[in-house]
């Protein structure tokens, strides 16, 4: 066998050993809770940090979903009412509620949440 089949064997091998982790990816989900104690879960990889829900600014004609911008770190945030979105009753206590800091197509969200339960691992 040549050094060209050894090299080639390299990369099989490389290739087989990184098609069998994409079979076995495991998805890590953050689960959380709204007022309804309805529970939802979000991609671990979309979530930037999760904080108390800050100073919310009420924002002039915005969309009810909307529950005001925070500065956050140098940026100007959305805090989105996930709830108040798919239908349910709006967040009453924003005080005692968790902000989850998501990213999405290169736009920058906050979703506010009741209470912010665990990470689990899914394959």
């Amino acid at each position: 066998m040549g050094n060209a089949d050894i090299s080639l064997v390299g990369v099989l091998e490389s290739v087989n050993q990184r098609t069998r982790l994409v079979g076995e990816n495991w998805l890590e989900l953050l689960l959380f809770q709204r007022v309804s104690g309805q529970r939802y879960c979000i991609n671990v990889l979309k979530v930037n940090e999760v904080l108390r829900c800050p100073e919310l600014t009420a924002l002039a004609h915005s969309l009810p979903v909307i529950s005001g911008v925070a500065h956050i770190r140098g940026e100007t945030i959305a805090i989105i009412d996930v709830g108040l979105a798919i239908g349910q009753q709006q967040q009453r206590d924003i005080d005692d509620s968790f902000v989850i800091i998501t990213e999405y197509n290169g736009a920058t969200q906050g979703l506010l949440a009741d209470s912010v339960d665990r990470i689990i691992n899914k394959n």
